[in-house]
């Protein structure tokens, strides 16, 4: 039986999660109306003896990047019996309208928004993925879904031929369905050549930057989406590691590592997420912590923070801030 998250509008909660072995082939929320752009909630386990952090990302319908970066001290693949595990099982919905297929590369994850029936309320349904490599970069913009393929037949193009001969490990230039087919049981045709959202025969990779550009999913993932999404369905893909959105009075920040830094966060320009702030102030009015920002880039864990002031505190000035190297510039950047 499929897990399914139902959606959680307060702070950290303990979800089903605890107590069911059941992987999580989704997560599945109630979409938010317009102006709410955060859903679900941080949950956590308990690992088992056996237990890996990459068996516990796919049982909790996760990746293994994110699942490591929200649980730093923990030995990924010797958690420990009984160790308390984050599931980081919160998401700010990136800046995109909420329709058809969005994939956020740097997150790593990819959003549906299927059209609800008669009578059903919108809804929207995550999974983790892998992308491209930076030599093989997942592309970005606007495409959509031309064709579905069960049990399909792999043609490596001729690049993919030449690497894997340069190291010594050529391939047959038709692989057909099967155990040794890197597509998995199903795959999904873009717009875009060459480019497609397919399954995997190596699960352990989804959630990490593996790929030759096309998108990856748990061979439960593709499936579930492969039986949802129809031919004609727009995809599209954008790089957002910064986030920022509302629930509630409260403005939230949600931080990745930009996939072409090779996660060196301490050297990305701060400039991109003030922007961010500042749009996602420009209707509302909030009093933003600005000297929180700088530690929260750089940890770029991938959990949904506060940086507003409840309203008994006091108003926080950008001018005050010194932790940005780039502060003459944020303040110009100031409404």
């Amino acid at each position: 039986m499929k897990l399914v998250l139902q959606p959680v509008v307060a702070a950290l909660s303990v979800s089903l999660l605890m107590f069911s072995s059941t992987p999580v082939f989704a997560q599945t929320y109630a979409l938010p109306p317009e102006g709410t752009d955060v859903i679900g909630s941080v949950d956590y386990v308990y690992a088992k003896h056996e237990d890996t952090l990459a068996d516990i990302a796919r049982d909790s319908g996760l990746g293994y990047e994110e699942i490591v970066r929200s649980n730093p001290d923990i030995d990924p693949w010797l958690p420990g019996e009984g160790v308390k595990v984050v599931l980081p099982t919160q998401y700010v919905l990136p800046q995109a309208p909420r329709e058809g297929i969005v994939v956020n590369v740097s997150e790593m994850r990819l959003y549906y928004y299927p059209k609800p029936a008669q009578g059903e309320l919108p809804q929207v349904v995550t999974y983790p993925i892998s992308v491209g490599r930076v030599d093989w970069a997942t592309p970005l913009g606007l495409t959509k879904i031309v064709s579905k393929r069960k049990d399909p037949t792999w043609r490596p193009p001729d690049s993919i031929l030449a690497e894997h001969a340069a190291d010594g490990n050529p391939l047959p230039r038709v692989v057909p369905p099967g155990p040794d087919n890197p597509l998995g049981k199903f795959a999904l045709n873009l717009s875009i050549p060459g480019y497609l959202i397919h399954g995997t025969n190596k699960p352990a990779g989804v959630g990490m930057q593996v790929t030759h550009g096309c998108i990856r999913m748990y061979p439960e993932s593709i499936e579930a989406l492969f039986l949802s999404v129809d031919v004609g369905v727009k995809v599209r893909l954008v790089d957002q590691p910064y986030k920022v959105g509302w629930l509630g009075d409260a403005l939230y920040l949600e931080v990745h590592a930009a996939l072409s830094q090779n996660a060196d966060t301490k050297k990305l320009s701060k400039t991109p997420v003030v922007k961010a702030i500042i749009g996602a102030t420009k209707v509302r009015e909030a009093s933003i912590e600005w000297a929180r920002l700088a530690s929260i880039i750089e940890r770029a864990d991938g959990m949904p923070v506060t940086i507003s002031l409840s309203s008994s505190e006091g108003p926080a000035d950008i001018e005050e801030t010194q932790d940005f190297e780039d502060a003459q510039e944020l303040v110009l950047l100031k409404p």
